[in-house]
């Protein structure tokens, strides 16, 4: 099983320590770095910045949100990015939520699993080359005509588009493009029609349960281009590295609490319904209660060590050996691992990685 850094999201600025990270992940030979968004720094700038002093390790965002752009704005990007690493660039996606895409990007959060399709759609005509990008579908039309019962707006397209190529020749036409999915059908949707899974909640003892999802994926692949046997999982798995569990699984707490509390409005937070799917949904709405009213370290310290291992690694470095060892039984193929610069220190300094690698 290959090894990834997870850089993750940035807080009031640049995340300290990151770009040397990098560097020393790429030095190390580990497998790939990753970046993300939310509504603060983007995912592909960090990526070139900090991939730009790198020479052979993966670059891939985790995720690029799909409603920040259009499925040919995305597809250009990362045809640069794939062009000026040499061929080592990851399209991670995903769908985000209703209360980012909503308040955030102004747009309607609805029938996320269809949008995806037609996106996913767009973005591989672009990879292909193979013709003007054209589509008609229920979220996107490329070219937009006018309709012929218009009435004319400040909306109305002009009809006067043409359906085009990128100038660009694509350094890969089958340049990677993985799904971030939480739910079930989201899963399936991600081995029917990706190339990757970027899982966030992997239980390494639901193992068989993930791989029955995947598997109704698979069964509906109908693109050739697809080989299931190059099929990639990179679930982010939080690490961290002290002197016991408890103290360990204390600093990733807040995390969770974040996630399942407040990463999502009640009733809609798919971050909460993935961690209540591995059983523990009397602690999902607990924890929702007590975020929501604003009692966050009470939600914090309601989540408990069993969930906390189940899903991270925490403690010692003998700890997280042991639990590394139970997740190279499963179907991940890459684990990337999301630690604090002492953790990233301390295995650093251990032959864990190596191992691993």
């Amino acid at each position: 099983m290959r090894i990834g850094l997870h850089t993750g999201y940035w807080t009031a600025g640049p995340p300290a320590g990151v770009a040397d990270a990098v560097v020393l992940a790429d030095q190390a030979g580990l497998d790939s770095v990753w970046t993300a968004e939310a509504y603060g720094s983007d995912a592909f700038t960090p990526l070139a910045w900090w991939g730009a002093r790198t020479h052979q390790i993966r670059l891939g965002t985790a995720v690029a949100q799909m409603y920040a752009r259009t499925p040919t704005a995305t597809a250009m990007a990362a045809i640069t990015l794939d062009h000026l690493s040499g061929g080592r660039f990851i399209l991670g996606l995903g769908a985000s939520g209703p209360q980012v895409v909503e308040g955030w990007y102004g747009q309607p959060y609805r029938r996320p699993l269809a949008r995806t399709r037609e996106y996913v759609d767009i973005v591989r005509q672009v990879f292909a080359r193979e013709r003007p990008v054209s589509f008609d579908g229920d979220f996107f039309q490329l070219p937009l005509a006018e309709p012929d019962d218009a009435v004319r707006s400040d909306t109305t397209p002009m009809g006067l588009g043409r359906a085009l190529r990128p100038t660009v020749h694509p350094l890969r036409r089958d340049l990677p493009i993985h799904l971030a999915a939480e739910g079930p059908k989201n899963i399936a949707l991600s081995a029917e029609i990706a190339d990757g899974w970027l899982p966030m909640f992997y239980a390494p003892r639901l193992d068989s349960e993930f791989c029955g999802l995947l598997e109704d994926g698979f069964a509906k692949r109908s693109d050739e281009r697809l080989p299931r046997d190059q099929f990639e999982i990179s679930a982010t798995v939080p690490v961290v590295v002290r002197d016991d569990v408890e103290e360990a699984a204390d600093a990733v707490r807040p995390f969770f609490a974040l996630y399942i509390g407040g990463m999502g409005a009640k009733g809609a937070n798919f971050h909460l319904e993935a961690v209540a799917r591995l059983g523990y949904r009397e602690v999902c709405d607990d924890v929702q209660r007590l975020y929501l009213e604003g009692r966050k370290e009470d939600a914090a310290r309601a989540i408990p060590t069993e969930l906390v291992q189940d899903v991270a690694l925490v403690g010692t470095l003998d700890d997280v050996a042991r639990g590394m060892a139970a997740w190279e039984q499963t179907a991940v193929t890459t684990m990337v691992l999301q630690a604090d610069q002492a953790t990233l220190l301390a295995l650093a300094s251990s032959p864990l990685l190596a191992q691993a690698g």
